[in-house]
């Protein structure tokens, strides 16, 4: 079987498994999101008040405990850290602004494709828009600087952090808040979400399917391989949805589950979010697989994506089916202004100090 073949069929599973969580009972549309799920995880732990998104999704504890187990089986279970860490917090911080002015991450974004909503394509658009801009700064040498091998201890803090999470889900301790209505009281069985998230983590462990890494590569190297992990994902969610939620699938803009028409802020929000996740080197749910395998530097990704999320909640950031606010379209426009900023200057840093390598090396 050829390589992109496997993609298709890995990423094929994917989203037919994003099919199988709405069908019992997760979010229209969002059988898989690590935006949501991250922000639902942060109002479950009180770091927010928004009362309908407060759950401990567990889909989050499979994949992060299903791409720990086989990375470490595997010996792909490497502990390191130090490329930059505090620019990848704020780079993870202002990508989830972007994904939840848009309603969605990367993930999302294409299962809302596969079940019709159009929306989506905005946001794709976008996406690629912001990839696309981030590969010029790749283009000019950005890099965040290597990392190094830290204490292995570091690298069982994130599986460890799952556990803790699975603990609460279970026992229900009365400091944990749940929503009892809106996006975070839907939800699949929990031993199910657990059983086919961890599905889903090893197979991301084990393919390196990425939304930023597949549109990154096809732009800068005019390389498809993961490309097709991407198209296998919308093309099974599609028959999925077709044949286990045909009532809920419709065509369109308007309508759709918890998503909003403002279509010039969908293709920002997302163009955010591409820049901010082709220069981290993963979309979130590479962040959280790279995380969950040792890196430190993904693991500060993840934290700034929650508190992102916290306060994206917060402050009254986040869209809603009724469309965008002031507040989070102020703060995707600062968003976009200081990832460039950032980006800028890493550049400016790394061409100097090759200039002074250089020099050093001729005098």
């Amino acid at each position: 079987m050829s390589d992109k073949r496997k993609m298709f069929i890995f990423g094929g599973i994917i989203g037919l498994i994003g099919a199988i969580l709405v069908k019992f009972g997760n979010p229209g549309n969002m059988g898989i999101c690590i935006a949501c799920f991250w922000r639902d995880i942060a109002g479950a732990l009180g770091l927010h008040r928004a009362a309908a998104v407060q759950y401990i999704r567990p889909e989050i504890i499979g994949i992060i405990l299903g791409s720990f187990v086989v990375s470490y089986l595997t010996g792909d279970f490497k502990v390191r850290s130090g490329s930059s860490p505090l620019i990848r917090f704020v780079f993870g911080f202002f990508l989830m602004i972007g994904a939840l002015v848009f309603l969605g991450c990367p993930l999302r974004m294409l299962l809302r494709i596969g079940n019709g909503d159009l929306n989506a394509v905005v946001g794709l658009i976008g996406y690629i828009f912001g990839i696309f801009i981030g590969v010029q700064f790749i283009k000019k040498g950005y890099s965040l600087g290597r990392s190094t091998e830290q204490p292995k201890i570091m690298g069982f803090i994130f599986p460890a952090f799952a556990i803790v999470l699975l603990i609460f889900l279970i026992v229900k301790p009365a400091f944990i808040l749940f929503s009892e209505e809106g996006p975070g009281s839907m939800a699949a069985p929990v031993l199910l979400s657990l059983i086919l998230g961890s599905v889903v983590g090893i197979i991301l462990q084990r393919t390196r399917i990425c939304t930023a890494g597949a549109f990154r590569d096809m732009i800068l190297i005019k390389d498809t391989h993961y490309l097709w992990g991407i198209i296998g994902i919308v093309v099974f969610n599609l028959i999925g949805n077709l044949v286990l939620n045909f009532n809920s699938f419709k065509i369109g803009f308007t309508g759709q589950p918890i998503a909003h028409s403002d279509h010039l802020w969908n293709f920002l929000g997302m163009t955010l979010v591409g820049l901010c996740a082709v220069l981290l080197g993963g979309c979130p749910i590479r962040q959280t697989i790279l995380a969950s395998q040792g890196d430190g530097d993904a693991g500060i990704t993840v934290i700034g994506l929650i508190a992102g999320a916290a306060f994206a909640h917060n402050f009254g950031l986040a869209s809603s089916a009724q469309g965008t606010t002031l507040n989070g379209r102020i703060a995707v426009i600062i968003g976009i202004i200081a990832v460039l900023a950032i980006a800028y200057f890493v550049v400016m840093g790394t061409v100097k100090k090759s200039e002074t390598k250089e020099v050093a090396k001729n005098g």
